[in-house]
């Protein structure tokens, strides 16, 4: 584990003009802010895990690894706060010299893993949480939440311009009951 002055900040000196040299490292660190928006957000100080490999390469250093990290998120079906332990992947190469295509450079051997992390857990943040797979959510009548399975289906609802024929409906059906046909 490191600590930094600058969480995310990683040293790449050793490792800075040498192709083929490696080394990994695991950060326990925090964004510092809320990070996300909607219903499933990472808390400013919740600790994020990240584990990196530097690679030093021609272009620069390549860092790639995994970071985990605990949402606070609200079920989209039934409103209910959980716990959403999300994991993500990354992959970006640190350049030496500012290149059109690369957004991350080597600064003062150093590199800043924090941007590239923060945008692969935002990323995977699901838009519309559920806190299990067979959440039915709420009833739209009582507001009560339904039992995990429960399939709900709206009452039977008939155009009062066609209520009538459903009272003609309903007697054709109990006359039908009552005399059978004769032939």
């Amino acid at each position: 584990m490191s600590v930094h002055a600058m969480p995310f900040q990683v040293g790449v000196r050793d490792l800075v003009g040498k192709p083929g040299q490696m080394r990994e490292h695991e950060l326990d660190v925090a964004f510092g802010d809320r990070v996300g928006e909607g219903l499933a957000v990472v808390a400013a100080q919740e600790p994020v895990t990240v584990d990196v490999r530097l690679e030093s390469v021609h272009e620069g250093i390549l860092a790639s690894g995994s970071a985990s990290v605990t949402a606070d998120a609200e079920c989209s079906r039934c409103l209910e706060t959980f716990r959403l332990p999300v994991q993500v992947d990354f992959v970006e190469l640190f350049a030496y010299i500012r290149a059109e295509d690369s957004e991350f450079q080597v600064v003062d051997d150093v590199i800043d893993l924090e941007q590239v992390v923060r945008d692969a857990v935002v990323l995977a943040l699901p838009f519309n949480p559920v806190d299990r797979p067979d959440c039915a959510g709420l009833d739209p009548i009582t507001g009560e939440r339904l039992a995990p399975g429960t399939e709900w289906s709206p009452p039977e609802q008939i155009d009062p311009r066609w209520s009538a024929l459903r009272g003609l409906l309903d007697d054709d059906e109990a006359a039908q009951t009552r005399a059978p046909e004769k032939e």
